[in-house]
């Protein structure tokens, strides 16, 4: 007995974790073996058991992706029209204006979008790749304000059209011809009425026209300057050589360019009419 047991010690130290056992005889059985590894089942995985509903879920996916790609972006709004042929004011005359200084008109400003300006608005879009709309657009305006400066106020009345100011009071009693520096106009009064308004043009500083109280002392229809050899119809003398008359060069030029002194009219009509009214004797008054 003693020598069995022995002989299982001597077996355990040798096998280590491994251990063997003897029957009732004394004879040795199988080795006992001891399973250290865990046991613990491992975590399920986390996918869909079901294949078919896994593709569902990507079919579903790529059919939500197809239809945020085919959706149309909104087309973008046109530029909104600031003015078109027809309008009239002060703002088309300030397109009118720098429709002039790129050369794209040279009438005007009248102040009314007409033919030649919407003419003149194709052709600046055009040469600037814009569609050619003939109307100013926000795009068209921002275009042109670049390449221009801010018109003066006679930029804007080059060829006339600006409202006359107030009257001096010389000019509320009898026949007067009240002509305004300031506002370049000529009107004619009668007993304080204002029987028409018409644009003036005056001397250049080197020939200015006088200011005062005067009389008209002279008609001349068909009025000829022999010291300027030069064309003055419908002459009114009112102080020396200086009257009012008819001027073609005003009619073409505007105020680009001025008299000898004298008080032009670029409108023949208007002063064929003013002509046949005025009578020798009727006041003049200039003033600021």
């Amino acid at each position: 007995m003693g020598r069995a047991i022995a002989a299982l010690a001597a077996l355990v130290t040798v096998g280590g974790c491994t251990a063997q056992a003897v029957d009732a005889d004394g004879k040795p059985r199988g080795p006992v073996h001891i399973d250290i590894t865990s046991t613990r089942p491992a975590t399920p995985p986390t996918t869909s058991s079901d294949p078919a509903e896994d593709e569902d879920v990507d079919e579903r996916q790529d059919e939500d992706q197809d239809d945020r790609s085919s959706t149309p972006s909104p087309p973008a709004e046109p530029p909104k029209v600031l003015w078109s042929p027809g309008d009239t004011g002060r703002d088309v005359r300030e397109l009118q204006a720098r429709l002039r200084q790129v050369a794209w008109l040279f009438d005007g400003p009248t102040g009314t979008y007409d033919d030649l300006t919407e003419q003149a608005v194709r052709g600046f879009q055009g040469k600037r790749g814009l569609p050619q709309t003939g109307e100013t657009d926000t795009v068209t305006w921002q275009r042109l304000l670049k390449m221009t400066r801010k018109p003066g106020q006679w930029d804007l009345y080059l060829m006339g059209g600006q409202p006359a100011d107030a009257p001096d009071p010389r000019c509320l009693t009898g026949r007067v011809l009240c002509i305004s520096k300031s506002s370049r106009t000529l009107r004619w009064m009668i007993d304080g009425r204002t029987v028409s308004t018409m644009p003036v043009r005056f001397g250049s500083s080197y020939t200015p026209t006088r200011e005062g109280e005067f009389q008209v002392y002279w008609k001349s229809r068909h009025h000829h300057s022999t010291l300027y050899d030069s064309p003055m119809p419908y002459a009114m003398f009112f102080s020396g050589g200086q009257a009012v008359h008819y001027s073609s060069d005003f009619a073409a030029r505007g105020y680009a360019g001025a008299s000898h002194g004298c008080v032009n009219v670029r409108d023949e009509a208007a002063i064929a009419d003013l002509f046949a009214q005025v009578r020798n004797g009727d006041k003049v008054v200039v003033h600021w």
